[in-house]
């Protein structure tokens, strides 16, 4: 039986501010419009101006990219280089937002200008950021800059070791600064504290393009140059789960408009098997595991080969990689499950599994499952030569770096932040650690944040919904963190022509009404069979849900996607 979710609402604004805001944009008074200004104010839009900035994304909303603090040092050392032919290598991290800012600096300075090569670590030999080992590649390759795209900002002592090596370091990240940044040429990273940009949530490949940006003005290339890119940014945007607001929004508006009206062929490979129009969930869910496939079965930088050559041979490689990824998935999901259940953990206060077989490769994503599974902070560990490695996921709301704190004496290193982290430790401390975690997070993981939750933005009864009001809503996207899908509550809720449909019957389909019996909508539940009894009684009931568009045999009409159900109660809606 799932977890049962607990039902979550965002705070309702002011009577009075819903209706002046609904009054300053829609010249009627339709029900919905009420709704519509709802969302936006939750959304921290109070204005005509902000909800037509909103609703109308445009690339002169992107800040000037010389406001970044260091900028202008960035650049200038990068003219230089290239005034002088020296060998610039561009080093990022395997994952797929550090294989495409590579991969955009790359194809943008190989246009004008020949001498620059790429870096990507090796996941099991160098780990995470700036390498001793990447430091004497460059070294042995004549290289006298390197530029780090999402990683480095806590690499003080590999730029110490570059310096004494006689090259110079960029460094930019998006990751959150130490106390003190480390001595390189230029820090590119607008959470840095005396970084004045205007927007902070800008993932490692966002800040990779406003150095293109940057470097554009500078050699007076034209302004649309950097757009070229928009496609790469975007699914990097995505696949990093930053924020889908500000200047990423629109980052991500452009990049999936490109996608669709032109795509790359880089983006046709890497999305053939998915119907238009692209949308985030499907950089997410389909173009991101490829691209990561390649650095955690095998280099990263068979991603940037492909990213930057367009080859149909690595795409193909991409997709066995994937492939592959997904069986050691499944296969050490399901060992670490019988492990919990062996051990007869199923009630600890958190996961904590261990198995010096597992592959160091998914066991991220494997610590994701096991959360969705038991939700509860979880640490999946394995065997890396003489130490243990792993990955963490936390529960929305706890912030798992700050109880990995609280064990550091155990840990050899770690790193992270509030939703995941990652660590090592010497094999003889894996069960205190164990011990210690599972009894900080008995102490601090408050038991609201103990099940899994739903938001709910507001009230929508189905006699509201209409065609323009989902119209309208579609302009909310691009959908992500921070700008959510909304999910609506309806109460008084009837079905009929109920029946399951899946794999034993774990999804719900039905035909839905309310007590107005105005319209009928068509709607699915995903993993809500064990839920049939509450609808099929033909007693109202109350429902948490998602619209969506369903088009068949040419006809498209409007469906509801059901995130939960619940028997006719009056939650209210504080």
């Amino acid at each position: 039986m799932p977890n049962k979710l607990v039902w979550d609402f965002l705070p309702i604004p002011m009577q009075e501010e819903i209706e002046t805001l609904s009054q300053t944009l829609f010249s009627s008074t339709l029900p919905w419009q009420k709704t519509i200004a709802c969302l936006l104010l939750q959304r921290g839009i109070h204005s005509f101006k902000q909800a037509k900035e909103f609703f109308n994304p445009s690339l002169e909303q992107l800040h000037n990219p010389f406001v970044m603090k260091d900028m202008d040092r960035a650049v200038e050392r990068i003219l230089l280089a290239i005034k002088h032919k020296e060998n610039i290598l561009i080093y990022g991290d395997y994952d797929v937002d550090g294989t495409c800012s590579v991969s955009i600096l790359y194809l943008f300075l190989s246009k004008v200008y020949p001498n620059v090569s790429t870096y990507v670590p090796d996941r099991y030999k160098e780990g995470y950021g700036i390498s001793f080992q990447g430091i004497d590649y460059a070294v042995d390759n004549d290289v006298s800059l390197i530029i780090t795209l999402d990683c480095g900002i806590k690499g003080h002592e590999k730029v110490q070791y570059a310096k004494g090596k006689g090259i110079e370091m960029i460094i930019t990240d998006h990751h959150t600064p130490a106390e003190t940044l480390p001595e390189a040429v230029a820090v590119l990273n607008p959470k840095r504290a005396d970084c004045t940009y205007p927007y902070k949530e800008l993932c490692g490949c966002g800040i990779g393009f406003k150095l293109i940006q940057a470097l554009c003005k500078s050699l007076q290339l034209p302004s649309h140059t950097p757009y070229e890119f928009l496609d790469l940014v975007a699914l990097a945007t995505c696949a990093d789960i930053v924020p889908i607001t500000g200047e990423n929004r629109v980052l991500v508006y452009f990049g999936l408009r490109q996608i669709n009206e032109q795509p790359s062929q880089v983006m046709t490979l890497l999305l053939a098997s998915v119907p238009p129009p692209i949308q985030v969930r499907d950089l997410v869910f389909v173009a991101a595991p490829r691209i990561n496939a390649a650095g955690r079965m095998a280099h990263a930088q068979k991603a940037v080969d492909f990213l930057t050559q367009n080859a149909l041979e690595e795409a193909s490689c991409l997709e066995f990689l994937n492939h592959k990824r997904k069986g050691a998935d499944e296969q050490i999901t399901q060992e670490a499950l019988e492990q919990i259940v062996s051990n007869h953990e199923e009630e600890a206060s958190a996961t904590v599994v261990f198995s010096k077989d597992w592959h160091k490769g998914v066991i991220g994503i494997v610590a994701s499952r096991l959360t969705e599974t038991y939700y509860r902070p979880t640490i999946v560990f394995t065997q890396s030569g003489d130490v243990l490695t792993a990955s963490a996921r936390s529960v929305k709301g706890y912030n798992l770096y700050e109880a990995l704190c609280q064990c550091r004496d155990y840990l050899l290193q770690f790193g992270g932040h509030t939703a995941a982290a990652g660590m090592t430790l010497l094999p003889e401390n894996y069960l205190p650690f164990k011990k210690r975690f599972q009894e900080i997070v008995a102490q601090t993981l408050p038991e609201a944040l103990r099940k899994p939750a739903i938001t709910l933005s507001v009230e929508m009864p189905l006699k509201e919904i209409t065609l323009p009001f989902y119209r309208c809503l579609q302009r909310f996207a691009p959908f992500g963190p921070k700008n959510m899908t909304p999910i609506f509550l309806a109460y008084e809720v009837i079905a009929k022509n109920v029946f399951l449909m899946g794999n034993e019957g774990s999804h719900l389909r039905m035909t839905l009404t309310d007590s107005s019996l105005r319209q009928e909508f068509e709607a699915v539940g995903f993993g809500l069979g064990h839920k049939k009894s509450i609808v099929e009684k033909g007693q109202p009931f109350t429902i948490a849900y998602e619209l969506s568009q369903n088009t068949w045999k040419g006809t498209t009409s409007l469906q509801l996607v059901i995130k939960d159900i619940m028997p006719m109660i009056n939650m209210g809606n504080n």
